[in-house]
């Protein structure tokens, strides 16, 4: 039972990981034994998380590579760096997102629609297409995709960005029908309001946190590091017979 949750041996690609959730989950798979690929836009921040990581656990776990998800050549360039480094890629983390319009859907223009969709979907798609083949000539593998609450919930403010999660939760419910028979796992990991620089607006001034967790179950925001757990239970053995799923990690904020 001690070893449901180790991950040595295994190789994780993180978007999104230079900061935040991302950066979270980056270190904790790093912490459970496995080398793990920082990618964000820019090199410099891969690399100052890299070097965190690595320092923190002791040993030389991270490497950095920057990617731009709104480029397909660039996500392609991530997925060859990986698979050149290491040989392999076991656990995929598309965690990477953008949200470029606040308000009613009726004042969105169609490029923010398109770019919210391109890149909270599309990407996560590119790349896994990129990474899966070779999880599925081993008969194993397990990729996560950060989606959020906000799909399961109607929004005035941000309704585009909760339409593009809850497009991640279908996406990986289709491709956990494809790869489950190959033995390769799909799932969602969905935050509530989590301490982050993408969340900043709504937790940074008091009144405005006040407001959004007064209806949560533990009337507080939750830390990167909260939802770091789950995705490291599902890149190991611990979640092997999880697929397909959506998991909701948000202070009980869905159920009041």
């Amino acid at each position: 039972m001690r070893d449901l949750f180790d991950m040595t041996g295994q190789v994780a690609v993180i978007t999104g990981s230079s900061r935040g959730i991302g950066r979270a989950i980056a270190h904790a798979m790093a912490a459970h034994g496995a080398d793990v690929v920082i990618s964000s836009r820019k090199q410099d921040a891969c690399e100052e998380a890299a070097a965190a990581i690595n320092a923190d656990v002791g040993r030389a776990a991270a490497v950095a590579f920057a990617a731009n998800i709104s480029a397909k050549d660039a996500l392609q360039a991530l997925a060859d760096f990986a698979l050149q480094r290491f040989g392999r890629v076991t656990a995929l983390v598309c965690n990477a997102a953008s949200n470029p319009y606040f308000g009613p859907m009726a004042g969105i223009s169609d490029e923010q629609f398109v770019k919210i969709l391109m890149n909270n979907v599309v990407s996560n798609h590119w790349l896994i297409q990129m990474l899966a083949p070779q999880m599925l000539a081993r008969k194993q593998g397990s990729i996560t995709i950060v989606s959020s609450i906000g799909g399961f919930k109607a929004s005035t403010v941000i309704g585009a960005y909760n339409i593009s999660k809850a497009a991640d939760m279908q996406l990986a419910r289709n491709l956990a029908a494809e790869y489950g028979p190959a033995g390769v796992r799909v799932n969602c990991i969905c935050p509530g309001l989590v301490r982050t620089d993408f969340a900043r607006a709504l937790w940074e001034n008091p009144d405005i946190l006040k407001q959004a967790t007064a209806h949560s179950a533990l009337n507080r925001i939750g830390e990167p590091e909260e939802i770091a757990g789950m995705a490291v239970f599902l890149a190991s053995r611990a979640g092997a017979f999880t697929t397909g799923q959506s998991f909701v990690i948000d202070g009980g904020a869905t159920i009041v």
